[in-house]
């Protein structure tokens, strides 16, 4: 089935999200839109909306003339298995002592590695983005070192495969939360097939918000695999709920935004560890202070 984009930029976040909540109200109405932070230091804030049918382009161009947007760049997507294309495209990942596949790719498992079962599917972290492979080769770096970590957080889980990747080194259990409904889904889904069921619990929250995320503080090790701004202003919720002497590793970063999230988080409190850099993207390791 053929489906239609429609994008387009503004310098502000208050009008990027009145803009998407008039989009709602178009006929024929998207099927779903997005408000989302272009992480490329621009300051700019991106819309996008997906249509079945193709959008009024008239209606999106008045839109984004009252809205103070560029206008909208109206595509359309072409019926595509992505799944299976995504399947075909990802090769297996080793990150340290961690190898991340897809079943598709099972016979491929070496002798003396973890092995992290994670399908393409409709949530962020599948091993393959320099991210995810940051936050695994940080954690094999702290395995490495002798650190034993008996209560750890993956906040913005995606597919869980931090928070899985910590129960297969340490016996205890880890909880691992996102925003998202359907990264949770995945993310369950993923426990099962790793078994591991009972060792890492999924939950829906933004940030710390959850009850079971506040019952299991304090945290020996937290991931945060999001965004800069969103790190920024989980720091301090963070910090409250790391143990002393604790660890975090952090990513999501673009190269040039990792100095000023670590100097927010020394600000608040921790030590900076280790710096990784895999192309594009930084992952810091830092450490409370007290």
């Amino acid at each position: 089935m053929t489906t239609f984009t429609a994008l387009t930029t503004l310098p502000e976040k208050p009008s990027a999200e009145a803009l998407g909540a008039a989009l709602e109200a178009l006929d024929p109405a998207p099927t779903g839109v997005g408000v989302f932070e272009v992480e490329d230091g621009s300051g700019l804030w991106e819309v996008g909306a997906y249509f079945i049918d193709r959008p009024d382009e008239i209606a999106l161009a008045l839109l984004a003339a009252v809205h103070g947007a560029r206008d909208f760049a109206v595509s359309e997507v072409p019926d595509v298995d992505w799944v299976a294309h995504v399947r075909r495209e990802l090769v297996p990942v080793r990150a340290g002592r961690f190898y991340v596949y897809g079943s598709h790719d099972a016979d491929s498992v070496p002798d003396g590695v973890e092995p992290l079962l994670v399908e393409a599917a409709m949530a962020f972290g599948t091993g393959h983005h320099g991210t995810t492979q940051g936050c695994l080769q940080a954690l094999d770096a702290l395995v490495t070192a002798g650190e034993v970590k008996r209560r750890v957080a993956d906040i913005g889980c995606g597919t869980a495969v931090l928070g899985m990747a910590a129960a297969r080194i340490w016996p205890d259990p880890v909880i691992a939360s996102d925003i998202d409904e359907v990264a949770v889904e995945v993310a369950e889904t993923n426990v099962r097939a790793n078994g591991l069921e009972g060792r890492v619990r999924c939950v829906e929250a933004a940030g710390f918000d959850h009850p079971d995320l506040a019952a299991g503080a304090p945290y020996d090790l937290i991931f945060a695999n999001i965004l800069k701004g969103p790190l920024i202003d989980l720091a301090a919720p963070m910090f409250g709920h790391t143990a002393p002497e604790g660890h975090v590793i952090l990513s999501g970063l673009l190269n040039e935004q990792a100095d000023e999230v670590r100097s927010h988080y020394q600000r608040v409190g921790y030590n900076p560890v280790s710096t990784l850099e895999i192309g594009d993207w930084t992952t810091l390791t830092l450490r409370k202070t007290t």
